[in-house]
C-alpha cells in the first residue's frame, strides 16, 4: 500500500513486538506461509479474477483495485501467501499437529467476493481455507464468525449458497461495506450494532443472536475472521471493545469447538489499524487461543 495507508507492514511488527514483549512469543509454533495453489484460490474465487490478481502487479508503482486498495510489486505474492497460511493451518489443526492456529498474515481477506476484490482485501483467506477443510477433510459442517468491525461481505457472497458453511458476523452498522443481509435458514447470521456498542452490549448480542444457532448447527471446525477494529482505541470506526471482549469471544469458540470440533480452530487476522491497540488484541487472543 501507499505511504500513510493504514493497511500496512506495521501491524504486523507491533503484533510481533507485542507477542515478545509477553512473553509468549518463543512458545508458538511458526511456520512460513506457503503459496496457495491456483487451485485452492478457485475453490472460492472466479478463474478469471484469480488470473486477474495474479498478472496486476506492477514492475514498479501502484495499480488501483478499488479508491482505497492497491497493488504494488510485491502484493499479489504476499496475497498468495496470506491465503497459503490458512490452508497450512487447516491442514495442522485437522492432523492434530498444533492445537489450533492464528494466521498473522496481511492482507485481510474477507472483503473479497468471488470476483471482486475491496476494502484492502484480494483473496478471501479465511474463505481459502475453510473451502480446503471441506474439500480435502470432507467435513460436512463448518463455521466462520467475523468479529471485524466491517461487515465481511465477501466471505458471505462466496458461501451464501452453501449449506455446508455458516456464517456469523458482528459489525457496525451502517459502516462500509454498507452489506448483511438477512438471516438465511440460520446459517448467514449478521448482527449490526450501532455506533457506540460497548463491550458488554456485544457480548450480549453474540449470546443471544451467534451461539444459539452455532450449537444448532453443530460445526466441524470453526474459522475466526479475527479483525480488531472495533477496539475503542481504533479510530477506523465507533465501536467500544476491549482486549477483555476479544478474551471473552475466543473462548466461546473455543467453548464450542470442545463440544463440536474436536477443538479445531483456525483464526485469521482481518482489520486492525490501531497498532497498539491492535498489538495488545491479538495477544490476548492468542493467550486465550493458548488457554493461558
Amino acid at each position: 500500500m501507499i505511504e500513510g495507508h493504514p493497511e500496512c507492514p506495521d501491524r504486523i511488527d507491533a503484533i510481533r513486538d507485542q507477542l515478545l514483549a509477553d512473553g509468549i512469543f518463543d512458545f508458538l509454533r511458526h511456520y512460513d506461509a506457503p503459496a496457495a495453489t491456483n487451485w485452492q484460490l478457485r475453490r472460492v474465487h472466479q478463474r478469471k479474477y484469480v488470473k486477474k490478481i495474479l498478472s496486476s502487479s506492477p514492475k514498479e508503482g501502484l495499480v488501483h483495485i478499488d479508491p482505497d486498495t492497491y497493488m504494488n510489486p510485491h502484493t499479489a505474492r504476499a496475497a498468495v501467501r496470506a491465503a497459503g497460511s490458512a490452508v497450512l493451518a487447516t491442514n495442522l489443526v485437522v492432523s492434530g499437529k498444533v492445537d489450533n492456529a492464528f494466521c498473522c498474515v496481511r492482507p485481510p481477506g474477507h472483503h473479497a467476493t468471488q470476483d471482486e476484490g475491496m476494502g484492502f482485501c484480494f483473496f478471501n483467506n479465511v474463505a481459502v481455507g475453510a473451502a480446503h477443510a471441506l474439500a480435502k477433510y470432507r467435513l460436512e459442517r463448518v463455521a466462520i464468525v467475523d468479529f471485524d468491525v466491517h461487515h465481511g461481505n465477501g466471505t458471505e457472497d462466496i458461501f451464501e449458497n452453501d449449506a455446508r458453511v455458516m456464517v456469523c458476523s458482528a459489525y457496525q452498522h451502517p459502516f462500509y461495506p454498507y452489506s448483511g443481509r438477512p438471516t438465511v435458514d440460520g446459517r448467514l447470521i449478521n448482527v449490526e450494532l450501532k455506533p457506540g456498542t460497548t463491550g458488554a452490549e456485544f457480548r450480549e448480542a453474540l449470546t443471544r443472536q451467534w451461539f444459539p444457532q452455532l450449537r444448532n448447527f453443530q460445526p466441524q471446525m470453526i474459522f475466526i475472521s479475527a479483525g480488531f477494529d472495533a477496539h475503542i482505541e481504533d479510530d477506523m470506526a465507533e465501536l467500544q471493545l476491549s482486549e477483555r471482549d476479544y478474551v471473552w469471544v475466543t473462548q466461546q469458540m473455543m467453548a464450542l469447538a470442545e463440544e463440536y470440533a474436536k477443538n479445531r480452530i483456525v483464526s485469521v487476522l482481518e482489520g486492525g489499524y490501531a497498532l497498539h491497540a491492535l498489538g495488545r488484541s491479538v495477544a490476548a487472543h492468542v493467550r486465550a487461543l493458548m488457554r493461558l
